[in-house]
């Protein structure tokens, strides 16, 4: 018998999966992808790796939590509560909080993770929408990345009406509240969910099979699809030296990304851990278990969801009411602000890779990324879309700042109204005149050179600044240098004149070695400066 020799063992099982599979080309292929090093790219890993901790959290709870609305008595450990009538599904809540072992801390873990999921997708469709990285060929990866949103905002709702605690029931009845004013279908649609007449006994079964099984398979299905497409594709990149639409210049996947990456999992792991351990979140053994009866002042969803909240606490008491095959129908005010509007929001927003593409008549490849200031016209329409979403969020809780700054409601009401219809084109007009301004700034630089801090002193008496010119040849450079998109140097350090201090933690640890200079150039240097020769 053939002896063969354990050093050759991990060669032979590849080579023998490779003969039965042919893993080694896309294999190959795959761990030589190259991606490029800047921060920016981050921002999706951080979703990633938010979804993972969901994932393990999620599955830890799952194994406590009971989603049943049976109606039983707490003799939990938390006495405040001890002896009252509770769900089922809030019993076994209370019950992972503070008599499971780790429950409360998995819980916050999981709350946290939520909430850092849903603000790294939103970060990072902010970057790739305001670099431009949705044009074509993109514009796939765009939809599936909104589609994520859409799926984390459902997700997010699910998972904290389960626990039927006084804030999750309160969203609960807006939610069915919202499915009451969707005409002809809308009764049919909130007595199928619930079972009957809100809260109906079967609405948190059901919500949980959909928030630990099909929103997390569909999230599943559509990040699958999101780094198919990624790896399909080229990586967009910054321009820079060396760098070309048909080029990625970057780190390998393995070993130099896989090992960055698997340390910045350990990163947002941590940071999540010391988030659950340190600072509270969700606590709802203050809220009290859910009465229907009984709906209380300051209940804000989690920041997410409160935009539509806003939108609906904003939004004139209009009513339409109108006539269909034989039968009257009424469209309630809260049916525009929380349905229209989302719907809106969500059509414009998978579309406007095409709208951009349609009206810059732009039909070319770009894998090169734009800065903000390179195209006004997306960085105004881009500030614009925050701003009216800043203002929902905050008319959201306008109960709590009317309350905290002793402010009249309706006056913060109204407030709202005005400031959602100012202040987005305000945004757009100051964000459009910034770029434009910020891209002139850069092609001063290039015509005159970067500002050095020098006094020169004229014949006729005038001062001046001296300019450090960015090309050589006579000097002046005015025309030798086109503005590229770019960022172009602005300080003396950038270009290499200078030598830039070493920094430490808290204080620079060693500074840079002062040059000597000669005394003949010395009195060279301070003669240029006052203009004496």
């Amino acid at each position: 018998m053939k002896r063969r020799s354990l050093r050759t063992l991990p060669g032979r099982s590849a080579a023998g999966l490779d003969e039965r599979f042919q893993a080694a080309t896309p294999l190959r292929r795959l761990l030589n992808k190259v991606f490029p090093d800047h921060w920016s790219f981050l921002l999706g890993e951080i979703a990633l790796y938010s979804f993972v901790v969901l994932l393990l959290s999620g599955t830890f709870i799952a194994l406590f939590f009971d989603p049943s609305m049976r109606e039983t008595t707490y003799e939990g450990s938390y006495t405040p509560l001890r002896g009252a009538t509770v769900s089922q599904a809030y019993n076994s809540a209370l019950t992972i909080s503070f008599d499971v072992r780790g429950g409360l801390f998995m819980r916050q873990m999981h709350h946290w993770a939520a909430n850092l999921f849903v603000a790294a997708i939103v970060v990072h469709m902010l970057r790739i929408f305001f670099t431009g990285a949705f044009r074509k060929p993109r514009e796939a990866n765009w939809t599936v990345g909104m589609l994520l949103f859409w799926l984390a905002f459902l997700e997010g709702f699910t998972g904290y009406s389960l626990p039927d605690d006084a804030l999750s029931g309160t969203g609960l009845r807006i939610a069915s509240a919202i499915m009451l004013s969707i005409p002809i279908v809308g009764t049919w649609v909130t007595t199928s969910l619930f079972g009957g007449e809100f809260p109906g006994e079967v609405i948190l079964d059901r919500l949980y099979i959909v928030h630990v099984l099909i929103v997390p398979g569909a999230l599943l299905a559509l990040i699958t699809v999101h780094l198919g497409l990624l790896v399909k594709q080229k990586h967009t990149q910054w321009p820079g030296p060396g760098r070309t639409n048909e080029n990625v210049v970057g780190v390998r996947m393995f070993p130099g990304f896989a090992a960055k990456s698997g340390g910045f999992f350990m990163f947002v792991f941590a940071m999540l851990a010391l988030l659950a351990g340190f600072f509270q979140i969700n606590p709802i053994w203050l809220f009290g278990p859910y009465r229907a009866a009984v709906v209380s002042s300051a209940s804000q969803p989690d920041w997410y969801v409160m935009f539509l909240d806003g939108s609906a606490r904003i939004f004139p008491a209009w009513e339409i009411r109108f006539g269909l095959l034989g039968n009257r129908y009424t469209l309630p005010a809260i049916f525009w602000p929380t349905v229209v509007l989302p719907g809106l929001l969500a059509g414009l927003s998978m579309g406007y890779p095409r709208i951009e593409a349609r009206f810059s008549e732009d039909e070319a490849i770009h894998n090169l990324l734009q800065r903000p200031r390179d195209n006004p016209s997306r960085t105004g329409l881009g500030a614009m879309a925050v701003t009216f979403y800043v203002v929902l969020l905050l008319s959201g809780g306008n109960d709590l700042l009317a309350d905290k700054l002793h402010v009249s409601l309706n006056a913060m009401t109204w407030a709202g109204r005005v400031g959602v219809l100012i202040l987005p084109p305000l945004a757009y007009y100051v964000a459009y005149h910034l770029a434009l301004g910020l891209q002139q700034h850069d092609r001063e630089v290039l015509a005159h050179g970067v500002e050095t801090g020098i006094i020169r002193r004229l014949p006729d008496g005038r001062f001046v600044e001296v300019h450090q010119p960015l090309t050589t040849g006579d000097g002046r450079g005015a025309e030798e240098l086109e503005y590229a998109g770019w960022v172009v140097p602005k300080k003396m350090n950038r270009i290499g004149a200078l030598a830039p201090t070493v920094k430490g933690f808290f204080f620079p640890i060693e500074r840079p070695a002062e040059r000597e200079i000669p005394p003949e150039e010395e009195a060279e240097e301070r003669r240029e400066i006052t203009g004496n020769r």
